[in-house]
């Protein structure tokens, strides 16, 4: 996977027009932004091409746009936010053609310093189709240079984050990636392409299948491997273990044999919970108060749930951060929505709080999961993306980051 890319430390984007793909996928309510997290995390290298002196042409998706656009997922509330940030106006092009007369206009009347937003580019309808490579001309015939600066997305080979670079290469133009992108690449693609050891990873979350290529890529690359959230109990079932009314994925039985041979073969540790706390029903609505009782691995009753692991499995899994050098953690250790079932989470939480090594969160749950108790600013990396972090964690090329030039 070649990760060493050109960024936008590299160009000079004085009087030229910069498209650069943001991710402002923000939730809304009512119209109003209610965490905007993604758009303070793309103002460094907004503030970098403006400094510069570039004309910026900003460019993102919002929601997943099912039945053709509408104004609830219109970019306008995130033109209003980004105005107020930058302290200038933000020109937005409310065009659902996102690339028509509306937008050429706009660009054409830029001056250095000037910031244009265009509209939701899956107003465009299927920018991953064919009917993306007249989207991916189009975007490109409004830049001299691309930047893309959207880890979310760069899993998707969608004519705004892979499309466009073919045509700014073509009128000899660079492709870039942005400050939040080389921060992903450098953390996420780095502690596992070249991590610093000892490495140990850390699963967890509901399913085995939601993480196979994950842990198989996973072992080849670590030195200890953690297994916990409900995936934990399909690797316990294997073992030919009672796990009650667990969440279990019986297809995946052989798989999870496959991969503790494996990692006996490859002289990998895999850490499994020794215990588990247990319910008796699960709670609605989820954060309602809950009973647990605690049991160790070869002593679960049948009529009992695991959602969480116990206190053994937490003091086990902090014990091996203890001595790493890199951790990587993607997905929670039980039902974290919960107080009474986070402890595991908040201990794993805790233990990567407390190290002196590189911490990545790999993303989706267990970036909310460590935001939420509070342990963010602890970490060295949280990743932006939930598909594309589990992408590259699988050891797969990823098209908005393979799109970009090489240094």
């Amino acid at each position: 996977m070649g990760l060493n890319k050109k960024s936008v430390d590299d160009i000079n984007a004085k009087g030229k027009g910069v498209l650069v793909r943001c991710d402002f996928n923000v939730p809304l309510k009512n119209g109003e932004i209610t965490d905007e997290t993604r758009i303070v995390a793309a103002m460094p290298t907004i503030q970098k091409l403006l400094n510069d002196g570039g004309k910026v042409i900003l460019c993102s998706h919002l929601g997943k746009v099912k039945n053709g656009p509408n104004e609830g997922e219109s970019l306008a509330p995130v033109a209003k936010r980004l105005s107020e940030k930058l302290g200038k106006e933000v020109n937005f092009v409310a065009d659902y053609n996102v690339t028509g007369e509306a937008a050429t206009a706009a660009v054409a009347a830029m001056n250095e310093g000037d910031v244009v937003l265009l509209q939701n580019t899956r107003f465009r309808g299927a920018e991953e189709t064919k009917n993306g490579e007249a989207f991916s001309k189009e975007l490109a015939d409004l830049a001299d240079i691309y930047v893309c600066d959207a880890f979310g997305s760069s899993h998707r080979a969608h004519a705004s984050v892979a499309g466009v670079t073919k045509f700014i290469a073509e009128k000899g133009g660079d492709n870039v990636v942005g400050y939040l992108m080389q921060k992903e690449i450098d953390f996420l693609g780095n502690a596992v392409e070249n991590p610093v050891r000892p490495f140990v990873a850390i699963l967890g979350g509901a399913k085995v299948a939601d993480k196979l290529n994950v842990i198989s890529n996973l072992l080849e690359k670590c030195d200890t491997l953690i297994i916990g959230g409900g995936m934990a109990y399909t690797f316990l079932k294997a073992q030919g273990y009672e796990i009650g009314n667990s969440l279990v994925d019986e297809t995946k039985l052989d798989y999870c044999k496959e991969m503790m041979e494996k990692a006996e073969k490859l002289g990998k540790k895999l850490l499994l919970p020794v215990d588990s706390a247990t319910i008796d029903a699960f709670p609605n609505p989820i954060d309602a108060p809950v009973e647990i009782e605690v049991y160790d691995y070869d002593k679960m009753p049948a009529d009992r749930e695991g959602c969480d692991i116990g206190p053994k499995s937490q003091e086990l899994f902090a014990e091996a951060v203890k001595s790493a050098k890199t951790v990587v953690w993607n997905g929670p250790m039980g039902v974290f929505e919960n107080p009474t079932l986070a402890q595991g989470t908040i201990a794993v939480a805790k233990a990567l709080a407390e190290t002196e090594a590189t911490t990545i969160i790999g993303g989706g749950d267990s970036a909310a999961a460590v935001n939420q108790l509070g342990f963010g600013d602890k970490m060295s990396h949280i990743s932006t993306g939930g598909g594309a972090s589990l992408e590259f964690l699988e050891g797969k090329e990823l098209p908005g980051v393979a799109a970009a030039d090489d240094k």
